[in-house]
C-alpha cells in the first residue's frame, strides 16, 4: 500500500491493496457473491484472538486423506452425499431410500444431538454466548442463537469451531456403526450446505434433489408461514440450486407427482447397487 493508502484507508502492512478495473467489477462482485454462498466471508476473520484458528477451518481443510478413508473406508460401502436447496423435498426422497434398504445419516438431526443438555458444546456454547441462548427447560434456544450469529460472522466461526468438531466425530461414528453391521451398505447422508461446504469430495456419489428456484421461493413460503419476499432473501444465502446441479453424479426432479419422484429414486437405487456391485472385493 502507498502512503495514501495507509493515511486515509488505514492499510496495514500485512495488506494487499489492488485495483479493479471499472469494467470487470460487476464480475468481481458475483465471484464474490458466489464464495459469500460457499462460506467464504468478506472480510475474512474465521477466528477470535481467543481461538486457536484451527478449530475454526471447515473438514475440508483438514487432512483430505484422513476423512476419505473415514467415510469412505476399505469395504465394499458406497457413501451417498443427499443434498437439494430449502423446501426441495431431500426428507421425502431420503424416506424414499431408506424404504428400499439404504441406511441414513442427517446431519441436521447430528447437529441438534450435540447440543443437547449435558453435551460439552451446550456448556461451550452458553460459556461464550451466555445463558440467554437457553429455553427454560435448559435447551439450546436455537432460533435465538441463529439471529445472533445471522448478524455477526466473528460468532457464527465461533459457534462453528465448538459445534463442528463433534458433528463430524458423531458422523464418523455412526458409518462405523452401518459397517460393521454391513460392510456392503449404501449409506445415504443428508448435507443440506453440502455443496457450500466443499464437502462433495467425501463422497462416492452425490445426489442432488432439484426444484426450480421459483417453487422453493413458493414452497419455504407456504412450509415457514412467511412471505415470498422473506422466503426469495433466505434463499439468496445459500448457492443456487441450479448451480448445485453441475456437482451431482444424479439429480432427482421433485418438481411433480410424488410418483413420478418415487419412479426416479427406484431407478437410481438400482444403478446405486449396481455400483456397488461392481466392488466385489474390498478397496485398498
Amino acid at each position: 500500500p502507498c502512503y495514501g493508502e495507509r493515511r486515509h484507508g488505514h492499510a496495514q502492512d500485512e495488506d494487499l491493496v489492488m485495483a479493479v478495473p471499472a469494467g470487470m467489477m460487476e464480475k468481481a462482485l458475483r465471484g464474490m457473491e458466489a464464495l459469500y454462498r460457499r462460506g467464504v466471508r468478506y472480510p475474512i476473520s474465521h477466528a477470535g484472538v481467543e481461538m486457536d484458528i484451527s478449530g475454526a477451518f471447515p473438514a475440508s481443510y483438514k487432512s483430505l486423506e484422513t476423512v476419505m478413508e473415514k467415510v469412505r473406508g476399505h469395504d465394499n460401502r458406497l457413501v451417498v452425499g443427499l443434498t437439494g436447496g430449502i423446501a426441495s423435498g431431500k426428507t421425502t426422497v431420503a424416506e424414499m431410500f431408506k424404504s428400499l434398504g439404504a441406511a441414513l445419516i442427517d446431519f441436521d438431526k447430528i447437529a441438534r444431538e450435540v447440543v443437547e443438555p449435558g453435551q460439552p458444546a451446550l456448556d461451550e456454547i452458553v460459556d461464550y454466548f451466555g445463558k440467554q441462548v437457553l429455553q427454560e427447560d435448559g435447551t439450546l434456544d436455537r432460533k435465538a442463537v441463529s439471529k445472533i450469529v445471522f448478524r455477526d460472522f466473528e460468532k457464527r466461526k465461533k459457534l462453528e469451531s465448538i459445534t463442528h468438531p463433534r458433528i463430524y466425530e458423531a458422523f464418523f461414528k455412526k458409518i462405523d456403526e452401518i459397517t460393521a453391521k454391513d460392510p456392503g451398505a449404501i449409506i445415504q447422508v443428508d448435507v443440506p450446505l453440502l455443496i457450500e461446504l466443499n464437502l462433495q469430495y467425501m463422497f462416492d456419489q452425490v445426489l442432488v434433489v432439484y426444484v426450480s428456484a421459483e417453487q422453493q421461493v413458493q414452497r419455504l413460503a407456504k412450509r415457514d408461514s412467511i412471505s415470498e419476499k422473506e422466503a426469495s432473501t433466505i434463499l439468496k444465502a445459500q448457492l443456487p440450486i441450479d448451480e448445485k446441479v453441475g456437482f451431482a453424479d444424479f439429480v432427482i426432479k421433485n418438481d411433480g407427482a410424488v410418483e413420478e419422484t418415487r419412479t426416479q429414486v427406484e431407478k437410481i437405487w438400482q444403478s446405486l447397487k449396481a455400483i456397488r456391485d461392481q466392488r466385489r472385493t474390498p478397496r485398498e
